[in-house]
């Protein structure tokens, strides 16, 4: 059984916004899942809503199933259990997520105290422990957010979700604003922990070059759905999916001169989630797209070995699209 199993998972807010459209995935223990896509492709929504962190007003169909139990359906008591205990997040932008009044070892030891009842002592030596896991000093534990750098506020969030050794970890965007060299240091520890502890990770990013060296898998999502799939470093060098490709085509390539002076991207931005065009939602902007893309939906199609793509041209080899014009896109 794996860790988690989400299925045919639809998000849908107060607004109408359909965030998540039938989204399935699964992690096992020691796993390391990468989810991609541009801001308003429905990552973070996803995220919140694997452990019920969305507003009420929220519609959230399918199932969600953490070690076989589905948390859409867990009584309030079961979830307050399950939040940090069974799963915990990382949350992007570590500032604003920490309290700025209370010292880091206070907050680190909170969940502690909420889930585990260790005496105040072994607490104390616990923050400790989870301080010097992430590298820390344990003297920091004294510190406020505002006297930590970016780079230690966001090992202090790790800290945090670490504390009550919870099987799967929700990472969101966990690098952003961090500088390149702040950014290896975290993902090679957020790595390390993996290993040592067994965890499940879902890290959720933009950047599919950093999901690609971390991750085992990745998944891809455009307007909501997954529309890749597969072997993170497969997808990252030869994505299926046009719009993976335009992703991997973003970020330059060392020692590749091509991407460095004429880097490549997509024209526009992701359909508003309120306002879904018909058809394969990511056909206004695809440069491969047929005639047929603007009225027939797409499924994820089995493309061998275990990748799947959302696209028209998946299992067509006379007719897959070139990875260089894949990237460059045209407004349709």
């Amino acid at each position: 059984m794996s860790l988690l199993e989400v299925r045919d998972l639809h998000v849908t807010y107060a607004n109408g916004a359909q965030a998540v459209r039938g989204v399935d995935l699964t992690v096992d223990a020691g796993q390391k899942l990468g989810i991609a896509g541009e801001s308003g492709c429905g990552k973070s929504t996803l995220a919140l809503a694997l452990l019920r962190l969305l507003p009420a007003s929220t519609k959230v169909t399918g199932q969600i199933l953490l070690d076989g139990e589905d948390v859409l359906t867990m009584k309030w008591g079961r979830l307050r259990a399950v939040r940090w205990a069974g799963a915990s997040i990382v949350f992007q932008g570590a500032m604003h997520s920490l309290n700025a009044v209370h010292r880091i070892g206070d907050q680190i030891a909170e969940p502690i105290r909420l889930h585990r009842t260790t005496p105040a002592a072994k607490v104390k030596e616990r923050v400790a422990e989870l301080l010097e896991h992430v590298g820390l000093p344990a003297a920091r534990a004294q510190a406020y957010p505002h006297e930590l750098s970016g780079g230690q506020r966001q090992r202090v969030m790790i800290a945090m979700a670490l504390a009550c050794s919870p099987d799967l970890i929700i990472a969101d965007e966990p690098t952003t604003a961090l500088d390149v060299m702040i950014q290896a240091q975290i993902l090679r520890l957020i790595e390390e922990l993996v290993a040592e502890q067994d965890l499940g990770l879902i890290m959720i990013s933009h950047d599919l070059a950093v999901l690609a060296d971390t991750c085992d898998r990745l998944t891809v999502m455009y307007a909501g759905r997954v529309v890749e799939e597969g072997p993170a470093q497969q997808v990252y060098d030869d994505a299926l999916h046009p719009y993976g490709k335009a992703l991997s085509a973003a970020f330059p390539r060392i020692g590749d001169p091509a991407s460095r002076f004429a880097p490549r991207g997509l024209p526009g931005d992701p359909p508003d989630p309120s306002d879904l065009p018909s058809g394969c939602t990511f056909h206004l902007r695809c440069p491969v797209a047929l005639d047929s893309c603007s009225s027939d939906d797409q499924v994820l199609l089995d493309a061998g070995g275990s990748r799947r793509a959302a696209c028209v041209h998946v299992g067509r080899p006379e007719a897959s699209p070139d990875t260089e014009d894949a990237s460059v896109g045209s407004e349709r």
